[in-house]
């Protein structure tokens, strides 16, 4: 029931300097005050220093800062309580079990978040920009949850609901003058309206796949010949060892994935076997995989030693590749006279990672072949990071061209506008203006209980 008190914990269980549980529901505050002896309501959102207590054994569990906040102007839009106790396992534990005795239940994953969705505190693509601010891993991926919970794609989704009905304006005044030869309103002007409506949503569905490659990180695999320098780079990009380097061919059986950033940006980074044919059972298994990889690769990172020409089996491989490749010379120390970094005529990256060289413009390649428009553009504005926002403005999309097809084959208009009302629907889903349970549950799923 939304109007249940519920706390977590806020913060990660474990040694710190403090922890912090949130209260939140109807009677937050007095389930508080069952807890700290101290509690105050008012003045409003603002620390106050008290002893913390279990009420029904009158043990003293903690000294604590509460902040108490009254509906609406709280995270939740309820009375709620932030109570910030000392760190560690047990003192936030004892203080959470205390206020648990004193009425409150433990909050599912992601219910305060929820409630403040319920409570019009944030819309649901906000919602989830919280879920996915907590997951950032790259600072790409927070500018772009920042801009989500700023309401940057949900007022470029309002613009677009607003397009929608203002095409459904004008074709009011078709169905309300069916007598007028021409309509009031002009048919290029209808026309250039709903011109001017598929571009604005085929451009923001054009962002989904950068979009949802920036939110889950972009498949880069490094691929290659045995011995061609794979491990070594897939270590220096990481900044350990995470890899076994040898000199003997064949040492890399499987495929070791690992994140990284380069320019921002976030990357999984896969080091496969080397590609080549091979009687050990062992090592064939692991080329195999190293191709399923490289047939679901974002980018293909392909090694070659500096000093030699490329073999006829590196050059069908490459050709098979459907993935943009990004060609990387290794060992580039090894050749004298030969600044590593540089590029070479056909846009290879001259790498060294015994030196170094060669790295910073490697992860600068990374970014543009990774994220070619979000890399390009130097900002990452609104944009489609989830399957759900994808289907959403493909389903808004069809149904305006639908609405353009009908309209023009000599359908009544009063039908032919069913399909900008099923585009306006589509848009609202999006935003969460009407959800199922069904979909918040989805949603709210990956969110830790204190949030």
């Amino acid at each position: 029931m939304l109007s249940d008190v519920i706390a977590a914990l806020a913060t990660p269980p474990g040694r710190s300097g403090i922890a912090l549980i949130r209260v939140s529901g109807r009677a937050a505050h007095d389930v508080a005050a069952a807890v700290l002896p101290a509690f105050r309501r008012e003045p409003w959102r603002t620390a106050r220093l008290s002893k913390a207590i279990h009420a029904a054994r009158g043990e003293l569990l903690d000294e604590v800062l509460y902040v108490a906040y009254r509906a609406p102007s709280s995270y939740t839009g309820e009375d709620m309580v932030e109570i910030s106790t000392h760190g560690g396992l047990l003192v936030p534990a004892e203080v959470l079990g205390a206020l648990l005795a004193a009425g409150a239940r433990v909050a599912e994953p992601g219910e305060f978040t929820r409630r403040a969705l319920a409570n019009g505190k944030l819309d649901l693509l906000q919602a989830e920009a919280v879920g996915d601010l907590i997951d950032a891993t790259a600072p790409a991926q927070r500018q772009a949850a920042l801009g989500q919970l700023d309401r940057g794609l949900s007022g470029r989704i309002g613009q677009l609901r607003d397009q929608i009905l203002e095409l459904e304006a004008l074709v009011c005044y078709e169905i309300d003058f069916p007598e007028e030869d021409s309509g009031p309103v002009p048919p290029a002007r209808i026309e250039g309206a709903i011109a001017a409506l598929r571009a604005s949503l085929e451009d923001l569905r054009g962002t989904a796949a950068e979009g949802e490659r920036l939110r889950e990180g972009a498949l880069a695999v490094i691929a290659g010949r045995p011995n061609a320098g794979k491990s070594s780079l897939f270590n220096a990009l990481l900044g350990n060892e995470r890899a076994i380097v040898t000199h003997i061919p064949g040492t890399t059986r499987d495929a070791i994935e690992a994140p990284v950033t380069c320019k921002g940006f976030p990357f999984r980074l896969i080091d496969t076997a080397g590609l080549r044919r091979s009687e050990d059972v062992v090592e064939r298994i692991g080329v195999e995989v190293s191709r399923r990889y490289l047939d679901a690769a974002d980018v293909v990172v392909f090694c070659a030693e500096a000093e030699r020409a490329l073999t006829g089996e590196e050059q069908v491989f490459l050709a098979e590749v459907s993935a943009p490749v990004l060609m990387v010379r290794t060992k580039a120390d090894l050749l004298k006279g030969v600044s590593g970094g540089a590029r070479s005529a056909e846009g290879d990256v001259l790498v060294s990672v015994e030196t170094g060289e060669g790295l910073v413009a490697l992860r600068e390649r990374l970014a543009e072949h990774g994220f070619t428009k979000l890399a390009g553009r130097g900002d990452v504005g609104p944009l489609l990071t989830r399957e759900r926002h994808r289907l959403a403005l493909e389903r808004a999309f069809q149904e305006v061209t639908e609405f353009e097809r009908v309209r023009g084959s000599g359908v009544e208009v009063v039908i032919a506008a069913t399909h900008l009302r099923a585009a306006v629907t589509a848009l609202e889903d999006l935003i969460g203006v009407v959800t199922t349970d069904d979909l918040l549950d989805r949603v709210f799923a990956t969110f830790c209980v204190g949030k």
